[in-house]
């Protein structure tokens, strides 16, 4: 018998992507990281393919849009490049093409019936704040975040409804300072710390900044985008449930925590003390971590993290978090092999109840989900649409999920899929492939693919029959 998965009213049925991986360097007046590292090392991007054309929205967004709106999208999340809108990364000018730039796209998504989310930071630090200041190690970025943000909310604040500080803060400590996948390719525990600190910090400064501008007199809300990687032990036994939790506290309660709840886990403060690599803190900066709180939560979610006792840990390079927990790969597990990623649904469940019962049952909506695929062209069809049923069928499984989680009370109102169309992923640059309209590197063209269709229809129907 058919089974029935209807939403709430109102449910965000959309997708993800963000400036430097879309718009390309048309005009900007700034390099980010990526810029620079791309510029000094092409050859660690996949097939050498860099930021610099992207999937050209900067050129095409109109075009863009029609399509996200042919598959159904009723709102999308991008990012404001702070390379690209301020002109004067000290004294916080815009730049004028900039301006004129994200005042087109966000009136464009609108004409087009398409609720803009618009984040502040999608892993894109101008490249001379890292020169001059060392990047989120410093404080004073953090200041010049708020800066800038203040002046996204003046410029924009008429039209976004819902803004977001930060996607994935984590992979910024965690790529930079501790596993080398971001420039500038350190490991340092230390600096990946008050990394961690410092991101809390400026998005509760950027929040503060908010509360102080007109947004919220107009409808606005803030959150924040959170990757949650749900920790689950390798079994009962004492020591991989505290290897577990640990993980658990550094991987997703170091950013949930304060953002939802205003300070950081008692535990983390106490080990990271112990062990004599805590950031450094003032009382006046934890009061205002405390008063900025966010409205909602994103919640980016791809793929579990399982966890046993550490046993081996090399210290070599100095603190890691992995002093207390290695990772294990649990027999039997179901893998995207592409990507080299668990595909477990069920955790999407897990979140919407942890949020429900240990962080107030905030508002919240899932903010990226997907699957990449490498070599999609395989699956081109006589008619030229890509058949990416896997794709279909790794939504309606999270989905399931995610409809069970809102069914027992979690406070979920949409779900947006990563991403609208294939976009440049970091130095894997277009290696996998995860949007709903396919690209062609060759000449720019832009197809809806199968799950397009597919997914108009969920929206159109608020769910899905299975």
């Amino acid at each position: 018998m058919a089974k029935q998965y209807q939403f709430p009213e109102n449910f965000w049925w959309g997708a993800a992507t963000s400036g430097p991986q879309s718009e390309g360097r048309f005009h900007k007046a700034h390099r980010n990281l990526f810029d620079y590292w791309y510029d000094q090392a092409p050859e660690a991007f996949f097939a050498g393919v860099g930021p610099n054309v992207a999937s050209n929205f900067y050129n095409d967004f109109r075009q863009d849009i029609a399509l996200m709106k042919q598959a159904g999208l009723n709102s999308v999340r991008t990012s404001i490049q702070w390379s690209r809108l301020i002109k004067d990364l000290e004294t916080g000018e815009p730049d004028a093409d900039g301006v004129r730039f994200y005042n087109e796209v966000i009136d464009e998504f609108l004409r087009q019936g398409i609720r803009p989310i618009i984040n502040l930071h999608h892993f894109d630090l101008p490249y001379a704040l890292y020169e001059k200041y060392g990047g989120w190690t410093n404080k004073k970025v953090a200041v010049l975040f708020a800066d800038f943000a203040e002046t996204c909310f003046a410029l924009f604040g008429d039209r976004v409804k819902e803004w977001t500080t930060f996607n994935e803060p984590m992979v910024v400590a965690e790529g930079e300072y501790l596993y080398r996948f971001h420039y500038p390719l350190q490991v340092d525990g230390k600096k990946a710390v008050q990394c961690i600190y410092n991101l809390n910090l400026a998005s509760a400064m950027a929040i503060e900044r908010f509360r102080q501008s007109a947004c919220e007199k107009q409808g606005g809300r803030i959150g924040i985008v959170i990757n949650l990687t749900p920790a689950y032990p390798r079994s009962d036994a004492a020591e991989n449930l505290a290897a577990a939790a640990f993980a658990e506290t550094f991987k997703n309660k170091a950013f949930l925590d304060p953002a939802v709840k205003g300070v950081f886990p008692p535990k983390l403060v106490e080990i990271l003390r112990k062990d004599g690599v805590l950031w450094e803190s003032t009382p006046e900066e934890l009061a205002l971590l405390q008063r900025n709180t966010v409205d909602f939560l994103g919640v980016n979610y791809y793929q579990p993290f399982r966890a046993q006792a550490q046993t081996a840990f090399d210290d070599s390079e100095g603190w890691l978090p992995e002093k207390y927990f290695a990772p294990y790969e649990m027999p039997g597990r179901r893998m995207n092999p592409y990507r080299g990623w668990e595909i477990y649904p069920q955790a999407i469940y897990d979140i919407a109840i942890n949020i429900r019962d240990n962080y107030g049952n905030i508002p919240w909506y899932v903010s990226e989900n997907g699957m990449g695929v490498e070599g999609e062209e395989k699956f081109r069809q006589a008619d030229g649409t890509i058949a990416d049923d896997y794709r279909i069928d790794f939504i309606k499984e999270h989905l399931a999920w995610l409809h069970r989680g809102i069914a027992e009370g979690s406070n979920c109102f949409g779900y947006h899929l990563w991403t609208p169309i294939d976009c440049w992923s970091w130095s894997n640059a277009y290696k996998n492939r995860y949007g709903l309209i396919a690209l062609d590197l060759a000449n720019q063209q832009k197809t809806l693919k199968k799950s397009a269709y597919w997914f108009k229809d969920l929206a159109a129907h608020n769910g899905f029959t299975e």
